[in-house]
């Protein structure tokens, strides 16, 4: 953990000095973390909110891009908002879900054959009888 904390001042520093712009500093990062860098591609748009860039990676690297929890996304935004703040614009990432991903994780109960013990949240109900509620006369 540390030694990634050590190669991201390393690459922020980089950046910083060499005047790089925020889209290249997307890319260089998320190619030295991905399996398949020659298939990374970020596309910029600058409109009235500020500055959009939209990330494209290969689908099998998506698992590296976002990391666990999304902790590897979220350390990318953080870094590209410094690289955007200390350029006077207010940047934004989008990381595009390629075709053919998987999805959202689906958590499988565990008596029906496996999968993760875990299940997904029920949706809570307000009112079991709405009955109750017509009786308020409202």
């Amino acid at each position: 953990m540390a030694s990634l904390i050590h190669s991201i001042q390393l690459i922020s520093f980089y950046c910083f000095d060499m005047q790089q712009t925020d889209q290249e500093f997307v890319e260089m990062l998320v190619k030295a973390v991905v399996a398949h860098p020659d298939d990374v591609r970020t596309d910029r748009i600058v409109d009235e909110r500020g500055v959009l860039i939209t990330l494209h990676v290969n689908p099998e690297d998506m698992g590296y891009v976002i990391g666990r929890q999304g902790q590897t996304a979220r350390a990318i935004r953080t870094l590209a908002k410094v690289v955007g703040a200390k350029n006077n614009a207010r940047v934004n990432l989008k990381i595009m879900e390629p075709e053919g991903s998987r999805g959202p994780r689906r958590y499988q109960d565990n008596d029906n054959g496996g999968g993760d013990a875990r299940r997904a949240p029920e949706p809570e109900r307000a009112f079991d009888d709405i009955a109750s509620i017509d009786d308020l006369g409202i």
